[in-house]
């Protein structure tokens, strides 16, 4: 057998060498995420559900899911284990954003110092009253039969 014959097997081979060794790192990083969680941190599982951790056995946790309700779960129904400030503002809705005090306007007329209502006339987008459309159509026929129309 040639080189040439044993390249595509090769190729194939490296390549699900290479997937599977992704997927190991992940099942590792998540193994070690669930090996750390500890009583009192914020957790989301699998399905969506925020929860608090009260309890952790071998292969289950037992989370507190609403003031005074538990549920035992299995440890790889977890997803995630969230940090404290982003638990709490998922959960309890706190609104802490770090800002530097800086406020983005909502227009650029605001960043030139010059107001756009001071400058600008109001336009009316409303619809024009009958007798002005009546008029200029009076005017298109009157231009029309002096033959100064669409005639080149």
């Amino acid at each position: 057998m040639s080189l040439v014959t044993l390249l595509p097997f090769i190729v194939l081979i490296g390549a699900m060498f290479l997937m599977t060794r992704s997927a190991k790192k992940k099942q590792q990083a998540a193994a070690q995420m669930r090996d750390d969680m500890q009583p009192g941190t914020g957790v989301r599982t699998i399905g969506g559900m925020y929860a608090t951790v009260k309890e952790i056995q071998d292969d289950t946790v037992l989370l507190e899911v609403a003031p005074g309700v538990h549920a035992v779960y299995a440890k790889n129904a977890i997803g995630a284990v969230l940090d404290d400030a982003e638990y709490n503002r998922i959960v309890h809705g706190d609104d802490e954003l770090e800002t530097d005090g800086t406020v983005v306007p909502d227009d650029a007329s605001s960043l030139t110092g010059e107001h756009a209502d001071d400058d600008v006339a109001k336009i009316d987008l409303g619809k024009k009253a009958e007798d002005d459309t009546a008029a200029k159509d009076s005017e298109v026929k009157d231009a029309k039969a002096d033959g100064e129309g669409d005639a080149k």
